[in-house]
C-alpha cells in the first residue's frame, strides 16, 4: 500500500514535468525555426526573457530551458549584462547531450555520474589553486543560495552558480566550459522546477546547503583531500537518492 501511494504521489508531479517538458520543446523549436529561417540574423539580440515569457504565456523556467537547448545548438550565447544574442543560423555541427532528458531519472543518474569524474577533482584543483578573491566568490554564490532558501526562491541559477565558481577558481577554463556546454540542467531538480517558487522540500535543501557548506570550507582551507571527498559525498549522495526513486518506478 505505501509503495502504490508514493507511485500516486508521484504522478502529479511526473505529468507536470512533461507538461513543461513539452512547452521548452514548443519554445525552443519555434526560436530555433525563426533563428534558421534568418528572421532573426546572427548579431541580433533575442527579446528579453520577460519579454519572452510575455510572448509565450510560460513561465521563466520554460524559457530559461529553451535558451539553454539553443545554447547547445550552437545558435546563440548569452552576454553578461547585454542579453541573449544569435552567434550563427545554423545549428552547430557538434551538439554534445542532445540526448539527455531531464524528465527521465536514468538521464539524471548518467549526467551525475559524470559530474562526480570532473568535478571531485575540481574540488581538489579549487583548493589548490584558488586566490583569496575566487575563495570569496565561492563563499558569496553559497550566501545566494541560502537567500534563496530563506526567502523560498527557486535555488537552481544560484547552485549552478556555486559549482561554476568552484570551476573558475581551478584557473583551468575547461572545467567552466564544460559546466557550460551541459547548462542548468547539471542540477538535477531542475526538472522538479516549473515556477518562480521553490518547490523542493525545505529539509532537502538545507541538507544539500551543509553539503555545499563543507565543499567551500575545505577548499577555503586549501584541503585537497577534504574538499575531494566532500564534493564526492554531495554527488555521490544525490546519485543514490536518484537510484532509490528509479527503484521505486
Amino acid at each position: 500500500m505505501e509503495h502504490s501511494a508514493t507511485k500516486q504521489d508521484e504522478r502529479p508531479a511526473q505529468a507536470k514535468t512533461r507538461g513543461r517538458t513539452n512547452l521548452v520543446a514548443k519554445v525552443s523549436g519555434e526560436l530555433r525555426r525563426a533563428i534558421l529561417a534568418g528572421e532573426i540574423l546572427a548579431g541580433e539580440r533575442l527579446p528579453s526573457e520577460a519579454g519572452l515569457t510575455r510572448q509565450y504565456e510560460v513561465s521563466r523556467t520554460v524559457i530559461r530551458e529553451a535558451i539553454a537547448s539553443l545554447r547547445a545548438d550552437g545558435l546563440v550565447e548569452a552576454r553578461q549584462g547585454a542579453g541573449v544574442f544569435v552567434i550563427s543560423n545554423q545549428p552547430s555541427a557538434s551538439q554534445p547531450f542532445r540526448s539527455f532528458d531531464p524528465a527521465r531519472i536514468s538521464s539524471i543518474i548518467e549526467v551525475l555520474e559524470l559530474r562526480t569524474a570532473v568535478e571531485v577533482e575540481a574540488a581538489s584543483l579549487a583548493a589548490a589553486r584558488r586566490s583569496p578573491a575566487q575563495d570569496e566568490a565561492i563563499h558569496e554564490r553559497l550566501s545566494e543560495i541560502g537567500q534563496h532558501i530563506a526567502r523560498g526562491e527557486p535555488t537552481i541559477e544560484a547552485d549552478f552558480a556555486f559549482h561554476l565558481a568552484i570551476a573558475d577558481a581551478t584557473n583551468n577554463p575547461r572545467f567552466r566550459e564544460f559546466l557550460e556546454v551541459m547548462g542548468r540542467n547539471v542540477i538535477p531538480r531542475t526538472s522538479l522546477q516549473d515556477s518562480d517558487v521553490e518547490h523542493t522540500p525545505g529539509d532537502y535543501l538545507a541538507r544539500i546547503q551543509a553539503e555545499h557548506r563543507r565543499i567551500a570550507d575545505a577548499i577555503s582551507a586549501q584541503d585537497e583531500t577534504a574538499a575531494q571527498e566532500a564534493m564526492r559525498i554531495h554527488l555521490k549522495g544525490s546519485q543514490q537518492r536518484y537510484r532509490t526513486m528509479l527503484r521505486r518506478g
